[in-house]
């Protein structure tokens, strides 16, 4: 996580961060996201019929994989020094491009796209966010993702 100062808010745009430590993507994982969203589709929780899919193996959720932007956040954030809030705002585009297979290991970086300070003291801050997936070319997902920074 990088803090800077408001001043240095313009200066942020197009900064592109380190990507994180890996994190390893487990059936038990998966399992948990299933019951938490009703979601058992056999493709994620059944591994035995995964087999005979073209992935030959369980794979996790698009939505597991983009809940883990919260997870990967500590590492590729930009916080405005003096915030005492922030907040999920939503995203603009979600692309899910490649399936993570259990027990691959993923990791994100990001890219500032905006900065903009809606009223004073409130900056939403626009990330174009990549999840890669150790050894494979295409990422798992990229995003636009928005995140509203209360700053006293």
């Amino acid at each position: 996580m990088k803090v800077i100062k408001k001043d240095e808010v313009e200066a942020c745009v197009g900064y592109q961060s380190e990507p994180s430590d890996w994190f390893k993507v487990t059936q038990e994982q998966i399992n948990q996201f299933a019951d938490c969203t009703l979601d058992h589709q056999f493709i994620h929780v059944d591994p035995e019929k995964a087999k005979d899919t073209p992935f030959g193996s369980t794979i996790a959720h698009g939505f597991l994989s983009l809940s883990m932007l919260s997870h990967f956040a500590g590492s590729f954030s930009v916080v405005i020094e003096g915030v005492f809030m922030g907040v999920n705002y939503g995203f603009d585009k979600v692309r899910f491009l490649s399936p993570v297979k259990v027990d691959s290991r993923i990791r994100a970086f990001a890219k500032i796209i905006s900065i903009d300070e809606k009223k004073p003291g409130q900056f939403l801050v626009k990330y174009d966010v990549t999840v890669e997936i150790e050894g494979e070319d295409k990422p798992a997902l990229r995003a636009e993702w928005l995140a509203m920074q209360m700053v006293a």
